[in-house]
């Protein structure tokens, strides 16, 4: 069992904002040196999450997490989200997937974000 994880993302033409996705797989990357790490993105920019897929699945993944990036569950992970997910199990049935919830919906996050927001300028 090759277990994986793709970090799915609104996208942004601004390859800037691709800044802290590309750092959170990198992080997973040096942990986690065999689990295998990927972005996707719904717009804007590429690998698309069925591309991002498709680049674990060759490489070996038989259970892929999807790690929804958004600070909560809006229309992109409520309705989007769904049908790109169908669209996985009919081109990987042999593929477990599965999807977490919105990362800001973890009460982790949540506290972490508090915690950020209170902090004392530095200037």
């Amino acid at each position: 069992m090759q277990k994986a994880i793709v970090l799915f993302s609104h996208g942004s033409r601004d390859p800037l904002w691709r800044a802290p996705i590309e750092a959170v797989a990198a992080r997973i990357a040096a942990q986690h040196p065999s689990r295998p790490v990927a972005c996707a993105y719904l717009e804007l920019c590429a690998p698309s999450l069925a591309e991002a897929t498709q680049r674990l699945v060759t490489q070996g993944a038989t259970h892929i997490t999807v790690v929804p990036m958004f600070l909560g569950t809006g229309k992109h992970a409520r309705e989007d989200l769904p049908v790109l997910l169908q669209e996985l199990h009919a081109a990987h049935p042999g593929v477990q997937l599965h999807v977490q919830a919105a990362i800001g919906e973890d009460p982790r996050m949540t506290a972490l974000m508090a915690d950020i927001a209170c902090e004392v300028p530095l200037d």
